[in-house]
């Protein structure tokens, strides 16, 4: 049974555009191999930080939304640590069913 998630991603300022995209492309790219399915990726740009994250004072903002069985959360969120450019992150259930749409 499917789950619907958001992660909030921070990534780096300096990884630059095609390295945001090559980021999020390897994300959808592991939640559609754990059968899991991508709703929406919202992209807020580039914002000031309230405080510096690795010496950095600005971050690139990015809200992954997706549908993912429950027990595969924790491997996207290993992947998630150990991808270069992603400084922070965080990941909150949105509801306890997703009903997937025919197509």
């Amino acid at each position: 049974m499917l789950k619907k998630y958001e992660t909030l991603l921070l990534l780096s300022p300096e990884i630059g555009a095609d390295g945001r995209q090559a980021v999020l492309e390897n994300l959808s790219t592991i939640i559609d191999r754990d059968q899991g399915q991508v709703l929406a990726v919202d992209e807020w740009g580039m914002k000031d930080l309230a405080y510096p994250v690795r010496k950095q004072t600005r971050g690139y903002y990015v809200r992954l939304e997706y549908a993912l069985p429950p027990e595969f959360v924790g491997e996207l969120e290993r992947n998630i640590r150990i991808t270069d450019g992603i400084f922070k992150f965080l990941t909150v259930k949105l509801a306890d069913k997703f009903e997937q749409e025919e197509k």
